[in-house]
């Protein structure tokens, strides 16, 4: 006789209730039982801190030893409103019992509200929806291709920048670690200076279509661009009917303190990609494009199997139903520049920061030693925060985070980077006395 039971999976994931030592024995072989069979079973392309994360609420994250951290980079950017908001939750319930996924060749109301909440907060344009910031950079450049109908193709980007790991998003990206094992990647990418406009126009060509930068530069190190550089592109664009990108998928979603980065600036973009935060955990991406531009795309030119579906883009309405109800974008402002003041008071305490800089909530402290120690001990300490291009710290909490858990994190930070420094100072002795 079959026994239906042999079929089914020997690890149950979810932790069982015991008492005290051995409840504890359980969920440390738990935790183990999922790291090694993330050895066994998946692909190793991403280095993983090894904690085992089973809740997450507003800043919180919980771990399966019930441990909480403080999330101030939380899910790398997608969940700008905190994890698990009750408004994204409540829409994805609702949408969740009615209708998850129906192709693009059918219409639904989900895509069409989001599409029209999206351009009410933006500029005129139309939308095409994927499901990722390297999708929507995919798209964005297909779409610079279509304009430039065969005899123009080369698109300019910054070096530092980063745009994604496909391999035309990679391409784009000035980051050569990378490309490295890629190659050879697609033609037609070029790579300039950030902020540097005579580097653009020098690089131009008769088969130059588009310029495409991020406004401020995430993973490059928390550089922002300036407003001169930024009118200077658009006269440029304008002057040689070349396309502007904006790769808002870290800055929009009201990550900057605006809705999206370019309302900083007195330039509306020719595309803006969109991602990460405007899923509220989903995944999603879009390019908004201009609508004087909007008719380059025809039908079958360009589609996306799950983008736009009516569960994230229901959630996505979530989110910005999350931002405005809760105020956000004034918090997302104040906070940032107490997150700026309170770390420029460390610089007179604490001889490893260098530098400290951002727009609202995407900040980057810049060190004159590693800060791959300093990431480790914050969570350590119950702190998760990010370390780029080796050297900078970056911060970039939920839009609603508040004064409470700033202080905290600061607070934090002060102690990790106190013990890191105590250690190579101690570290330094040894060496010169052995």
């Amino acid at each position: 006789m079959l026994c239906f039971s042999s079929f089914l999976p020997t690890v149950v994931w979810e932790p069982k209730l015991f008492i005290n030592a051995e409840r504890q024995q359980y969920i440390v072989m738990k935790k183990d039982d999922i790291i090694k069979d993330y050895q066994e079973y998946i692909l190793s392309t991403y280095t993983r801190t090894p904690a085992v994360f089973v809740k997450g609420k507003g800043m919180q994250l919980t771990d399966i030893h019930d441990k909480k951290y403080l999330d101030f980079f939380p899910g790398w950017g997608v969940n700008n409103v905190g994890h698990c908001h009750p408004k994204v939750m409540s829409a994805v319930r609702d949408q969740v019992n009615k209708l998850i996924h129906i192709p693009n060749n059918f219409y639904h109301p989900q895509q069409v509200k989001l599409a029209r909440e999206i351009i009410y907060q933006s500029f005129p344009g139309k939308l095409f929806f994927c499901n990722s910031g390297a999708e929507g950079c995919e798209s964005a450049i297909k779409f610079a291709r279509a304009y430039g109908r065969g005899q123009r193709y080369e698109i300019i980007s910054m070096n530092k920048s980063f745009h994604g790991r496909t391999l035309g998003a990679l391409s784009a990206t000035g980051q050569a670690q990378y490309q490295e094992g890629f190659h050879p990647l697609p033609e037609g990418f070029k790579t300039v200076d950030f902020n540097d406009i005579g580097a653009v126009k020098k690089a131009l060509t008769e088969k130059t279509v588009a310029i495409m930068l991020e406004l401020v530069q995430g993973e490059g190190g928390i550089h922002i661009a300036t407003r001169d550089y930024v009118d200077s592109l658009r006269a440029l664009c304008d002057e040689k009917d070349l396309l502007l990108i904006f790769d808002e998928v870290q800055t929009g979603m009201g990550r900057t303190g605006e809705m999206f980065a370019y309302k900083h600036y007195s330039v509306i973009p020719d595309v803006m990609v969109l991602a990460k935060a405007l899923g509220g955990g989903l995944p999603i991406g879009a390019i908004v494009v201009k609508k004087d531009k909007a008719d380059v795309f025809k039908p079958g030119m360009h589609a996306s199997t799950f983008g736009g579906s009516p569960l994230v883009c229901k959630a996505a309405l979530g989110v910005f139903k999350a931002i405005q109800s809760d105020k956000m974008l004034v918090n997302c402002q104040k906070m940032g520049l107490y997150i700026i003041e309170q770390v420029e008071g460390l610089k007179n305490q604490i001889d490893c920061i260098k530098d400290v800089r951002g727009l609202g909530l995407m900040i980057g402290i810049e060190l004159n030693i590693p800060g791959a120690e300093i990431v480790e001990e914050c969570f350590r300490l119950g702190l998760i925060i990010n370390c780029t291009q080796g050297h900078i710290l970056r911060f970039m909490p939920a839009l609603n985070v508040t004064q409470k858990q700033v202080d905290k994190a600061i607070n934090i930070l002060k102690k990790s980077m106190t013990t890191v420094a105590g250690r190579k100072i101690i570290n330094s002795v040894e060496l010169e006395e052995g």
